[in-house]
């Protein structure tokens, strides 16, 4: 369409979908390329968005998760119709149980030969609804940017989550005037997402905490989704609170910091007078609350009021934002003329020995030369190995369980793992993901063997973008967490039955995709191939050969198996 000058003046659906993100702040797309999607590559080289192409649809979609871990904001992935969105299912289940925001958007049939059988048609908002905020068909070219800022919006309303949208062909191909297409500004249509939770309940907790004698605090993965480290680091320290991190929580406080606690949190829950849990549901990793002492107070902070109370009844809930919230419980606790910070001491002695005490019983397993070398040794290594611009990636079962006792973060929004679905293959995605948001950070993946193979050959993604990261696998050949359960369920002799793997040598597999890569099957070569694995500059795997026969405490205690 001409303005008379010969200029232009209409624009596909691509390009219209390219403006919409880059008005909000989307600097990269994930994606595997199909015919169904192209114009929006054309856009996306329009607005100077990035590209990155990947060799399975469902990496795409967990790094655009990783992508707003990291960052902050919502991750966009773009797949293909039929085939190509199924792929990146796995991926949006994920981020929806993780409650990370996310835009995966996908290509589908004509409009005009809806229902016609065409080409990779397949009903995918009827799919994707049910783990997702937001699931919708554009419907004409002139609403795409309009639709796009839609499911951003939804994605980041209350709890996040992620959203989809299939774009038709023909709608996405097709040109409008530009006039006739609603194209947000920038900044221009997105309202402040602080819910600052109810003043008389902020005002209760604080008398609460401030009369309590024995109190501890769960900092789950919200605070750092509301990037709420900073207050609720204050907090602790203003009054004297242990505190106890778990999911992207974790690293809110340092190791060695008077207030991190880890290892006593069975002991806290159940000799706390108050428990306060922030951002973290009742699921399956809190014992459906159960693990909470009946005789505590408990009180429950969270962005979604379908989470607060449920499975286990509370004394108290405040639906808002986690840096807003307990910024509002400090202040009226500094009202108080005496915060009980001083009489909490003896408490904190406590648990700081039941901590020592937890320490000193393992302390043998991790620093055994045992061959084949013990998990603990492994986990180690790479806790004394990170440093405080690691990002930490954990992507497995048993071995990502031993880690999860020992590894600790130095500082905020450097742990990753995949959240309560316990999504295996997460780990390639997400260092790609944080290599490109932060490229100034170094990136640690612990693998397990299984779980590596799942999207292993995106190593070669990272290696095409030269995108550097430390790799260490994890290898007992085995999917060791459910051998143990059939083990404990049906005995020795059905006990590696579909569960038992080769024995893979993912160092050679690192060096033919042009990656570097070590074998160590002795505990004292641990330290020096992470080392020699960071200063190659290169992406990595350091395959440890660890003893398929020891297994993590929280896999044997996995209530599935008894």
């Amino acid at each position: 369409m001409s303005n008379g000058t010969g200029e232009d003046t209409s624009i596909s659906g691509g390009h219209l979908v390219a403006k919409a993100l880059k008005a909000e702040g989307v600097d990269v797309v994930f994606t595997l390329c199909g015919g169904h999607i192209i114009d929006i590559y054309d856009g996306c080289a329009d607005e100077g968005i990035d590209i990155i192409d990947v060799r399975h649809e469902q990496v795409a979609a967990h790094a655009a998760d990783g992508y707003s871990r990291i960052t902050g904001k919502p991750g966009c992935a773009v797949v293909t119709a039929g085939p190509g969105t199924t792929d990146a299912v796995t991926g949006i289940a994920n981020a929806y149980r993780a409650e990370s925001p996310m835009l995966l958007i996908g290509g589908q049939g004509a409009l005009s030969q809806h229902k016609m059988g065409s080409l990779q048609d397949l009903p995918h908002v009827d799919m994707i609804t049910p783990i997702s905020k937001f699931a919708a068909t554009v419907p004409h070219t002139e609403r795409v940017a309009d639709m796009v800022s839609m499911a951003f919006r939804e994605a980041s309303s209350g709890a996040p989550g992620p959203s989809f949208l299939e774009i038709p062909r023909d709608v996405l191909d097709a040109r409008v005037p530009v006039e006739r297409a609603r194209i947000p500004r920038p900044g221009g249509y997105r309202a402040s997402t602080r819910q600052a939770g109810d003043p008389a309940a902020i005002e209760r907790l604080a008398e609460l905490l401030v009369r309590s004698e024995r109190p501890s605090i769960l900092l789950g993965g919200q605070v750092w989704t509301t990037r709420a480290t900073g207050t609720a680091v204050e907090l602790v320290r203003a009054l004297n609170v242990p505190a106890f991190m778990n999911g992207a929580g974790r690293g809110t406080l340092p190791p060695g910091d008077p207030h991190h606690f880890q290892l006593s949190r069975r002991h806290a829950f159940a000799e706390s007078d108050l428990i306060i849990i922030v951002g973290t549901p009742f699921d399956f990793r809190m014992g459906y609350g159960k693990r909470l002492s009946p005789e505590a107070t408990v009180v429950q902070i969270d962005l979604s009021y379908a989470t607060v109370g449920k499975n286990r009844d509370i004394d108290l809930g405040i639906v808002g934002d986690a840096d807003t919230v307990l910024r509002g419980v400090l202040q009226a606790a500094s009202g108080f003329g005496d915060t009980g910070a001083q009489s909490r001491k003896p408490w904190l002695e406590e648990l700081r020995a039941v901590e020592a005490k937890a320490r000193d019983k393992r302390s043998a397993l991790l620093s055994s030369d045992a061959s084949p070398i013990h998990p603990y040794r492994l986990v180690s290594e790479i806790n004394d190995f990170l440093t405080e611009d690691s990002i930490y990636i954990g992507d497995g079962g048993d071995i990502v369980t031993f880690s999860g006792q020992v590894v600790q973060p130095k500082s905020p929004g450097h742990w990753m793992d995949p959240g309560p679905l316990g999504t295996l293959g997460v780990g390639v995605p997400f260092a790609m993901a944080a290599k490109y948001a932060r490229p100034d950070k170094e990136v640690v993946a612990l693998f397990g063997d299984g779980a590596f193979s799942l999207t292993g050959w995106d190593f070669e993604t990272l290696v095409r973008f030269g995108m550097p990261f430390v790799g260490i696998v994890g290898n007992n050949s085995s999917m060791n967490q459910i051998r143990y359960g059939q083990i404990a369920k049906y005995g020795a002799d059905r006990g590696e039955l579909g569960n038992t793997l080769g024995d893979v040598r993912y160092s050679e597999f690192a060096q033919m995709l042009g990656g570097h890569g070590e074998e160590v099957r002795e505990a004292s070569e641990i330290g020096p191939a992470l080392r020699r694995a960071r200063e190659s500059g290169r992406p990595s795997l350091v395959n440890v050969w660890i003893d398929p026969d020891a297994y993590a405490p929280g896999t044997m205690n996995q209530t599935m198996y008894k």
